[in-house]
């Protein structure tokens, strides 16, 4: 089965952007190593002059373990039309409030899309996922503690492709990360933890804390490539007097 990611573009842009932000650029090319190969990640909802920009970055880079990736004008209403003779129940909204959580079974065929706001994590949430759900598509949630979209994202393809339920991921805040660790390389042989709120270290003096729950890689937050680097720029350029 062919699974699909879409994700509907909530930042403010408009034609005269030139290109969406860098962050939200590292974001958006995470996920395509996130969903993997095989997978095909759809970004609807941007203005022509991002959608341009994200395209010729995604060309550039080119890989067999990464999602196929489309960048589109049109809201995934359209898309919906174009694809699933606009049936809704086809398409699973990640939604924080939805009634149930996302499972394996949830990977079986029932859905064939799953959409997400591109919001890139408001911090206090504001319920921008509301202009979606609204719309009356079926909703799965991912747990109680905001993520970042790529990180959802990721969260999502290994539910409902590599069949990890949520329930097995120790998650719960307060436990000891080590204790964490432990729990799931012996129970599940492939690291595959989230973390709350970690504190992004950059030297001695210098770190910032991440207001969202990651995945963890090699005992790490699992950023996407180059978001440490641009963390501590804008951290410096808070300094800039």
């Amino acid at each position: 089965m062919r699974f699909s990611y879409v994700i509907e573009h909530m930042e403010e842009d408009d034609e005269t952007s030139k290109a969406v932000p860098p962050w939200v650029e590292l974001e958006y090319a995470h996920m395509r190593t996130l969903a993997g190969e095989g997978s095909h990640v759809h970004f609807t909802h941007l203005s022509s002059s991002s959608s341009e920009s994200l395209k010729t970055k995604f060309d550039t880079v080119r890989g067999d373990d990464l999602a196929e990736a489309s960048c589109h004008q049109a809201g995934v209403l359209d898309l919906i039309k174009e694809h699933l003779s606009g049936s809704l129940e086809k398409v699973c909204l990640l939604d924080p409030k939805a009634e149930k959580e996302l499972s394996p079974e949830d990977g079986d065929g029932r859905f064939e899309w799953f959409l997400f706001g591109g919001i890139l994590g408001d911090d206090p949430p504001r319920d921008r996922t509301s202009e979606l759900r609204v719309l009356g598509f079926p909703g799965r949630r991912l747990g109680p503690v905001q993520m970042t979209t790529d990180t959802a994202l990721g969260v999502t393809k290994r539910v409902v492709q590599d069949k990890i339920p949520l329930d097995k991921i120790p998650y719960t805040v307060g436990f000891s990360y080590m204790l964490r660790l432990i729990f799931f390389q012996v129970f599940f042989s492939t690291p595959f933890l989230s973390q709350d709120f970690p504190t992004i270290t950059f030297n001695a003096k210098e770190s910032v804390e991440m207001p969202f729950r990651y995945m963890i890689k090699d005992d790490q937050p699992l950023l996407p490539p180059g978001m440490r680097e641009l963390l501590y720029e804008d951290l410096n350029k808070g300094f800039d007097f």
